[in-house]
């Protein structure tokens, strides 16, 4: 026989559990919905634009030597999307100052690739002419010994956006799902546990206001091996290339495979990945800017409103 006062604690701890749940299932409604833009367009007419996503949807696994990175949907060459990519600049343009001066979300961008996939590149020509002093870049190489003496997720939480803020991700917290374990650093137990721990640590930053959008580039083996001849050929890029790419070249297939594990296991509904045909530069370029474009269109920044009464204000002489 239960004591009527243990009863009557456990309803309410019931009740408190499913507060909390609701809580967070609601801002996680509320970001699913911004992370598939499309949706948030009238439906009569039908939603547009219809172009390609690439968006990996949870639960449709993807095989990366089935996906073509040679895909330019109706364009044939950088000279077709030169308007629209100038056109998508500008939006960002606007869309970045709204953020920045709205100062109360942020928006995380993740950039994963293969050598020579083409983050540097993507950086420099998707975010043209953005205000820098809203937007962040950073890079993650080989951990120091003050970071390895932490979480595996320590470092790049420190780098998160603040509020109003676009950071970028050159390489990212999958690195720890990715050359670890192509490189077995660590044993498999360890990595394996860390798709959990990368989604929950995205998660949390969904709760507390920061979009997180990740894109792989996608380019084929035969691509890599023609952009690193480049380098060697052109003296002014040699110092791009590195003797090591071409061993990292020789697990090309183990890197797939484990960047086919990353995307299929963290490819969430607040967090999507978006797997972007990548061998065409400025096919990929239109891609991610669309992409990040849409994003913010649909959690619609604004700008704070003015100080109230400053239509009866005159500046002195």
């Amino acid at each position: 026989m239960s004591h009527p006062s243990n009863s009557s604690n456990n309803s309410a701890a019931s009740t408190e559990a499913s507060k909390t749940e609701q809580a967070a299932a609601q801002v996680t409604a509320q970001v699913t919905n911004i992370m598939a833009p499309e949706t948030l367009v009238v439906d009569d007419p039908p939603p547009q634009p219809d172009y390609p996503r690439y968006r990996v949807h949870p639960g449709n696994s993807i095989v990366l030597a089935t996906l073509d990175p040679n895909t330019c949907e109706h364009y044939e060459n950088k000279k077709d999307v030169k308007k629209e990519l100038k056109h998508l600049h500008q939006r960002l343009e606007n869309l970045q100052e709204r953020l920045y001066a709205e100062n109360r979300r942020s928006l995380l961008i993740v950039l994963q690739a293969t050598d020579t996939g083409g983050k540097d590149g993507t950086i420099k020509h998707v975010f043209e002419g953005v205000n820098p002093q809203g937007c962040r870049v950073w890079s993650f190489k080989q951990p120091s010994v003050e970071e390895l003496s932490h979480d595996f997720l320590w470092r790049y939480h420190q780098r998160t956006p603040q509020r109003g803020m676009i950071t970028i991700f050159n390489r990212s917290h999958y690195e720890d799902v990715l050359i670890v374990r192509v490189k077995q650093l660590v044993p498999e137990e360890v990595w394996r546990q860390r798709y959990h721990l990368i989604n929950e640590f995205e998660h949390m930053l969904t709760l507390n206001n920061i979009t997180v959008l990740k894109f792989f580039l996608h380019i084929s083996k035969d691509e890599q091996k023609r952009r690193l001849e480049s380098r060697l050929e052109n003296s002014d890029k040699r110092w791009k290339f590195s003797s090591g790419d071409l061993k990292e070249r020789l697990l090309w297939d183990n890197y797939q495979k484990a960047y086919e594990d990353a995307i299929n296991n963290c490819s969430t509904a607040y967090a999507p990945w978006y797997v972007v045909p990548a061998n065409h530069k400025w096919y990929r370029n239109l891609v991610i800017a669309r992409t990040i474009v849409d994003t913010l269109e649909a959690m619609n920044p604004q700008y704070p409103a003015a100080e109230e009464g400053l239509e009866n204000i005159i500046v002195p002489d």
